[in-house]
């Protein structure tokens, strides 16, 4: 009849549903979400990358809070921790920092900065903490400890702000912190279980890379470990980075049948571990770690070297203060 509507089955029949290309092609991401976003690995070239600046909120930390045991200032409150008697330079880290990014951006690398956040949350210059990023978008974590909470929110805000896919929230009893994990190969990830980081929260995590065809294996971290980042850090697509003392003889035995070539880090220069790989072979590195440098640059690892002991003081280095949000594809 004239004037009628058409039944609905018509007109939706005339826009299919398109289940494929899956989500997390790169066609539909730049279709639908404006950029290819996330990750397969953590050796890729590195495209963008957030990082929060710090500043005032350090001044907070007090002389008077010196725990022996700890050997750290301590707030009474347990809102915060300072690895040394003499106080926060918020000056210089804010120095360190800015140093970082520029190394960043002479690799060509877009660095986006979340924006400050309430001075009671002071470990927000550490941004991996809150979220990791898988190819697709991110996974705002669960933070373990009560002086972190909150921080997922904001993590939430930044990477929203920019379009990017938010895949899943940790919810429940799960807690999940994004220096916990690490991207071996573009098929296997590493997540270190510990006193912050608990099965539950690697369980939800595995759901959301098992549409992606990614094995994501557990490793139990011993003693007061918080992070795998800590004990191991990729630095190619085949090196690695690695505390051989302080991880189970099995996973070490799995990184060599994944022909990861491991190149050991001295007990002295631990902070090594906690660089950023800008592209396959590339570094950043913390200053302070020269034997590391060294061997590095016999395996063919490049090296740039950054000040950053004042900052590594909060409990973070290089790689806790950086989450990637897009590298390149793995291949």
């Amino acid at each position: 009849m004239t004037g009628e509507r058409s039944p609905d089955h018509q007109v939706q029949s005339l826009f299919p549903a398109s289940p494929e290309p899956p989500f997390h092609e790169a066609a539909s991401l730049a279709r639908d979400w404006g950029a290819d976003w996330g990750c397969d690995d953590d050796v890729s070239p590195l495209r963008t990358v957030l990082v929060r600046r710090p500043g005032d909120e350090w001044n907070g930390v007090r002389a008077d809070c010196w725990d022996e045991g700890a050997q750290a200032l301590v707030d009474p409150e347990r809102l915060w921790f300072w690895e040394s008697r003499a106080l926060p330079d918020p000056a210089r880290m804010g120095a360190e920092h800015d140093g970082l990014v520029a190394a960043l951006r002479n690799e060509g690398v877009e660095v986006v900065d979340g924006g400050p956040m309430p001075a009671k949350l002071m470990n927000a210059v550490y941004v991996r903490d809150p979220m990791c990023v898988v190819r697709g978008g991110a996974v705002i974590g669960r933070m373990g400890p009560l002086m972190r909470r909150g921080e997922e929110r904001f993590a939430t805000q930044a990477v929203a702000a920019l379009g990017m896919p938010v895949l899943r929230t940790i919810s429940g009893t799960g807690m999940l912190e994004g220096g916990t994990l690490i991207k071996i190969t573009p098929r296997v990830y590493a997540f270190g279980a510990s006193i912050r980081c608990n099965p539950e929260g690697a369980r939800q995590l595995a759901e959301v890379l098992a549409p992606l065809g990614v094995e994501l294996i557990v490793v139990p971290l011993a003693g007061w470990s918080i992070h795998l980042d800590g004990h191991l850090s990729m630095v190619d697509r085949d090196k690695a980075l690695c505390d051989v003392r302080r991880l189970p003889y099995w996973f070490v035995d799995r990184l060599r049948e994944l022909g990861i070539d491991l190149i050991e880090v001295l007990p002295e220069e631990d902070w090594a571990v906690n660089g950023l790989v800008v592209r396959p072979g590339r570094l950043l590195l913390s200053e302070g770690n020269p034997r590391t440098a060294e061997r590095l640059g016999r395996r063919g690892v490049e090296v740039v070297e950054v000040a950053y002991d004042e900052i590594q003081r909060g409990g973070g280095g290089i790689h806790c203060t950086t989450m990637e949000l897009r590298r390149e594809r793995a291949g």
